[in-house]
């Protein structure tokens, strides 16, 4: 009896709501409140509304640089777990530097492939052909023939800063003709995962996803500033965390990879030792910074050049070092305090280019000019 108590008085509540919310005489029903009228009016926005400076910016970088930008797709060949031959594809992203259809990308991207399309922002496709690599910086050249090309505009990556508005286009997932816009989080050194250095690589938070690498990165006036080359990601897609190559290093070796397919990697021939203040001290150096040579390799350009290494034997802690060689504490005027300014000003030269260093030799500070030798051709 009590539990059908508790049921009647729960129809009882419910019949009561229905009859005050909906039955009761003279509350509106819904097809007496529902309306259809002739026509609808609606609250539009005033016509001829204008853009503003920074929109018409970012329309005029995107107008300015996408018929340059190009979708590169890779085809290869792979073995299933039969040993059957599986076709594979992948995607990335490059640019257009010529009228001649060089383009620069990623050496990621085109790496092992033996087929390359590239389709232009009209949906042109156009096969292309490898020119040179340069798997170290993560670069390679491709070339395509095809008319009326448009080339981008090259800028300058030496004195980018924190907080620079910067733009990535490219084609990320396959989506042709994406722009995103971001900052310059950073200037750092990065290594990427197949082993590459990057010594100044620009960090950004401009969405950067798989498919956008090899793709250009501009700044405010539309001058491509980096190649777009891997992110930071747990999840293998945009986390904020985006880095590009910057467009130095490229410029640095495009015309050794478009001529000789390869770089001409420049070496002193040197083995060193960074100097401190604290060493310099210890040893009786004249600065407190630069690189000690203690070794050169007979027939380098350091050698050539007459530089001296070290003709003294001591112990670096446990490490036997020689003592008593040129110490190099800048070249070109740009000061050199440890292997990572060495590598960094390396980067902007090819073999063959003539350097200024400068040195002490013993108290004396003097200048030399060193023929830079081949790195390959050193053993």
């Amino acid at each position: 009896m009590r539990a059908l108590r508790t049921i009647l008085l729960t129809l009882l509540l419910v019949a009561a709501f229905l009859y005050f919310t909906t039955l009761r005489p003279g509350h509106p029903r819904v097809t007496e409140w529902l309306s259809r009228p002739s026509k609808v009016e609606i609250t539009q926005a005033a016509s001829g509304e204008g853009l503003d400076s920074e929109e018409q910016n970012n329309i005029s970088v995107y107008k300015n640089n996408i018929p340059s930008v190009v979708n590169i797709t890779s085809r290869a060949m792979t073995l299933d777990f039969f040993y059957g031959e599986v076709p594979q594809e992948g995607q990335g992203s490059g640019f257009v530097i010529d009228k001649e259809g060089h383009i620069v990308t990623n050496y990621h991207v085109i790496a092992d492939a033996q087929q390359l399309e590239v389709t232009m922002h009209n949906k042109k496709k156009y096969r292309a052909t490898v020119v040179g690599t340069d798997p170290a910086h993560d670069l390679a050249v491709i070339q395509i023939k095809a008319p009326d090309l448009t080339p981008a505009t090259l800028g300058d990556s030496r004195n980018l800063r924190v907080g620079q508005k910067v733009y990535a286009i490219g084609n990320p997932f396959g989506l042709s003709g994406t722009m995103t816009r971001g900052i310059v989080s950073s200037i750092r050194p990065v290594k990427e995962p197949n082993g590459s250095n990057i010594d100044d690589a620009i960090q950004t938070d401009a969405a950067i996803n798989p498919g956008n690498s090899g793709g250009p990165l501009l700044n405010w006036h539309g001058e491509v500033i980096g190649i777009n080359t891997m992110i930071l990601s747990s999840v293998g897609q945009n986390a904020g965390i985006g880095f590009a190559i910057p467009i130095n290093t490229a410029k640095a070796v495009l015309n050794d990879l478009v001529t000789l397919g390869r770089v001409r990697r420049p070496t002193f021939g040197v083995r060193t030792i960074p100097i401190g203040p604290e060493l310099a001290q210890e040893i009786g150096l004249p600065a407190d910074y630069g690189l000690l040579i203690v070794q050169v390799v007979q027939g380098s350009a350091a050698d050539r050049a007459g530089l001296r290494g070290g003709s003294e034997r001591a112990y670096l802690g446990n490490m036997p070092i020689m003592l008593g060689g040129d110490l190099i504490v800048a070249i070109d005027d740009q000061d050199v305090q440890d292997q990572q300014d060495l590598s960094q000003i390396m980067n902007n030269h090819r073999a063959g280019d003539t350097v200024k260093v400068t040195i002490y030799r013993g108290k004396k500070k003097i200048d030399v000019n060193v023929v830079l030798g081949e790195a390959r051709q050193q053993v």
